[in-house]
């Protein structure tokens, strides 16, 4: 999972040095006012999007393999701990049932 984000990460800033030449050379347009700086963090957000969900597929599924089987391992410890709750709460009840009430 760390792999994939930093990976992502690593294509984020990439297009964000390209969008930044390209803005500063003047083949692309600049932001309106002070807003130059936001136009070439959103233009290079737009830009990285396809890029990672095309070029990090493979990397993409395997990250969710993983986040499967994290989920699952999660699921069977919650599900063995209620058992051995429901266990432990049946043996303290059964002593119980089979006695009958003392009276003086």
């Amino acid at each position: 999972m760390l792999r994939y984000t930093l990976m992502r990460l690593g294509i984020l800033v990439g297009c964000l040095v390209v969008v930044w030449g390209l803005v500063y050379s003047g083949l692309a347009p600049r932001g309106l006012g002070d807003s130059n700086g936001m136009w070439i963090v959103l233009l290079s957000l737009l830009l990285s999007a396809p890029i990672s969900f095309v070029v990090l597929r493979k990397e993409r599924d395997r990250a969710s393999i993983q986040v499967v089987q994290r989920v699952d391992r999660m699921k069977a410890n919650l599900e063995a701990n209620r058992s051995q709750e429901d266990e432990a709460a049946d043996e303290s009840a059964a002593p119980s049932q089979g006695q009958a009430p003392q009276t003086s």
